[in-house]
Parts: structure tokens; sequence; C-alpha cells
């Protein structure tokens, strides 16, 4: 019986090593991308492609690991996570508010060291910011906030209140 069971798990393994989702991967000019409206540095367009892109734009780097399942559909879930989270080549569409709070929460992710995820540096050495780096890209974010802050009115970068909850 116990064979049985491991055949049948050998089988779907092998089966599944068939099905991959859709590649992250657009080769077209992005037009909304942060850089088309603010200025992004060489230093930080830097930090950014080695610590933040392949999981926050619309261009992952896919490596061996990708070709295994169910590693791939794991790697996949976890890339449209952080791009539902903030995607640095959709950046532009997204309203003012958006794009000031988002910045100031990666620059608290960064200052805290919870970005990179740990689970990405593991196999991405590269990825893991030196303090020098995330001084670099915490100034810069702070920049391009305040930049954001002379154009717009103040509450209109305010994150809205949520209504609260009667207990």
């Amino acid at each position: 019986m116990f064979k049985k069971i491991l055949v049948v798990l050998l089988v779907i393994l092998i089966i599944i090593q068939f099905i991959h989702p859709a590649r992250n991967i657009s080769k077209a000019e992005q037009p909304n991308n942060i850089s088309k409206a603010y200025s992004v540095p060489d230093s930080v367009r830097t930090i950014l492609n080695k610590a933040c892109m392949d999981c926050h734009s619309n261009n992952t780097r896919y490596l061996w690991y990708f070709k295994i399942q169910p590693v791939d559909w794991w790697l996949t879930h976890h890339v449209n996570d952080g791009k539902e989270e903030l995607n640095f080549d959709e950046y532009l569409n997204r309203p003012i508010r958006y794009q000031y709070n988002k910045l100031e929460d990666a620059e608290k992710e960064v200052k805290e060291g919870d970005m990179p995820l740990d689970s990405y540096t593991w196999i991405h050495k590269d990825a893991i910011l030196s303090e020098q780096e995330k001084k670099t890209f915490i100034n810069w974010a702070e920049s391009v906030r305040s930049e954001i802050k002379a154009k717009y009115p103040p509450d209109s970068l305010k994150r809205p209140r949520r209504p609260q909850q009667k207990p």
C-alpha cells in the first residue's frame, strides 16, 4: 500500500512539472514607472534592481529554481503579492495618496529590515542591503515624498480614516 502511495505521489510530482503559471515578464516600455515622474539616481536604481524589482515590478528575473514545481507556484504567488502591495512599474497609475504612502511604507520596511524579505535574501545574497544602501534608499524615498508634498495639498496625501467598528 505504501509503495502505491509513493508511486502516485511521484506521478503527480512529475505531472505538475509541466504546469507553470504565466511569467511576470514585460518587454514593453513601462510608461508608468516611478522613474518617469521622479528622479531615480543610479545608486537607487542599483538597489531597486538587486533587492526590489523581482517582486515589485512587471519584470521578474527567473532563475533555475522557478522550473521546479511546486516551488514555481509558491514564488509566483509571492511575486503577485509583492506587485499587489507595490509595483514600481505601475506606480504612476495609482492615486497620489497611494504613491506618497507606499513610499513611506517602503522606507519603514527597509529601515526595520523587513524588506527585502528573508526568504528572498536566503537565495539572493546580493539583495541584502548594507546600512549605507538602506540610508541611500530611505533618503531617496524621503526626497520623492517631499517632492510630492510640495506639489499637492496635505489633505490629498493623508490616508482616509477608517470607520471605527462598534463593539
